[in-house]
């Protein structure tokens, strides 16, 4: 008779733990465990900017996560700035074809500022590369002039149009961050897409 009952509690604690094995699973792969790990944060402008400048709002999204976790006060030790990790020198030169008056390194903290060079730059690099959303990342992180540069030698592009390998350690680690990331905001924020 012991023995029964302890077959017994056995099998309900190994149903309990099957239980909560199982619910662990659920809710490890539910879109609210991942939203809160991979947050969204501005989006009123991402919306807004990715449509003026007709980038891939899910790009945006996804650089900003890599590049700041949403924070409009990062600085790296490059001095990039603000969400999209924006240098002073891009900003600058990006405000003056915007027409962004009395533009000065400050304004690159500003969230809406930020987002707003930085979709229209990332409008710019999809331009130069055809649309080739690894080539914009690449030029992105890496510069454009360097993935210009790698396009040209054989060893890194033997079609002169997309990159077999990225030289940069940095930069080939950045792309494959940004589109991993890319792939999960997709993922659990359908209605971000225009």
């Amino acid at each position: 008779m012991e023995q029964v009952k302890l077959r017994k509690r056995a099998i309900w604690a190994l149903f309990i733990v099957f239980v909560l094995y199982l619910l662990l699973v659920i809710l490890g792969n539910s879109n609210l465990i991942k939203q809160k790990k991979y947050p969204l944060k501005f989006e009123e402008q991402i919306r807004e900017y990715s449509t003026v400048y007709q980038v891939d709002p899910f790009l945006v999204a996804s650089i900003i996560f890599i590049e700041s976790r949403f924070n409009p006060d990062a600085v790296s030790m490059r001095n990039a700035k603000g969400l999209m990790q924006i240098l002073p020198s891009t900003g600058e030169w990006v405000a003056s074809k915007l027409d962004i008056e009395n533009f000065n390194e400050t304004h690159l903290l500003d969230p809406e500022t930020n987002i707003q060079i930085g979709c229209w730059y990332i409008s710019y690099l999809s331009s130069q590369f055809s649309g080739n959303m690894e080539l914009v990342l690449a030029a992105y992180n890496g510069g454009i002039g360097n993935v210009s540069k790698w396009l040209k030698e054989k060893k890194y592009s033997t079609d002169g149009k997309q990159l077999d390998y990225i030289p940069f350690v940095e930069t080939r680690n950045y792309v494959e961050k940004v589109l991993g990331v890319y792939n999960i905001y997709q993922e659990i924020y359908p209605g971000l897409e225009l």
